[in-house]
């Protein structure tokens, strides 16, 4: 096995090519650890998202930085974890066209419906809280 310091080849040349503990335990790839460009851009945070991270006291964005602007059935949408499901971006919204300004917009879009009393995980709150 080669040392994947020197090597620039060896996550694609990497036999099983899930070279991490975490990605072995999901079974894919973490993009970012192997492609600079899917790092966020910090200087294209969106307002809410600046704001976000400063009540939240984060430095980066965290949970976030794997989120991108996604397409299901042609539709541009974010895919929501939490429900295992694509959360489609609401129509009319002009979106530009740089991903990496696509990709700050799925994640705000995505931290809005999540804390939106429509999304799903409200519903099995409800239904299951013990208190």
């Amino acid at each position: 096995m080669s040392d994947n310091t020197q090597d620039v080849d060896y996550f694609i040349t990497n036999k099983s090519g899930l070279d991490s503990e975490r990605e072995k335990e999901i079974g894919q790839h973490i993009g970012y650890r192997y492609d600079v460009n899917l790092l966020p851009d910090y200087s294209l945070l969106t307002p809410f998202l600046k704001n976000y991270m400063e009540t939240m006291g984060w430095d980066d964005l965290n949970w976030l930085e794997d989120i991108h602007l996604g397409y299901e059935e042609g539709r541009p949408a974010v895919f929501d974890r939490n429900i295992n499901g694509w959360v489609s971006v609401p129509e009319g919204l002009e979106l530009p066209d740089n991903q990496q300004e696509r990709d700050m917009i799925a994640r705000e879009l995505l931290i809005k419906f999540q804390m939106s009393p429509r999304h799903p995980m409200i519903d099995l709150n409800k239904a299951y809280r013990k208190f």
